[in-house]
């Protein structure tokens, strides 16, 4: 089974089309070559270094809450 977590944009490097964001303090770089018009502050859904799609914040909150009920960490 995949599993794409959330985590928030917080630096974006368009010469590369790569972005830093953080899940749970914990930072990665990621590609966002499959995902337009992603800003500082979205959250996007992150699987094997790419960002499928952007989310709302209420979702990404919703889906990390979710996570913690189940006993897992992101």
């Amino acid at each position: 089974m995949c599993l794409a977590l959330p985590a928030e944009v917080i630096a974006i490097d368009t010469a590369v089309d790569m972005a830093t964001v953080s899940l749970g303090g914990v930072k990665k770089e990621i590609s966002l070559a499959l995902v337009e018009g992603v800003a500082v502050g979205d959250y996007v859904l992150v699987h094997v270094g790419y960002a499928l799609n952007r989310i709302s914040a209420e979702e990404a909150e919703r889906t990390l809450a979710l996570f913690a009920e189940a006993g897992l960490s992101a």
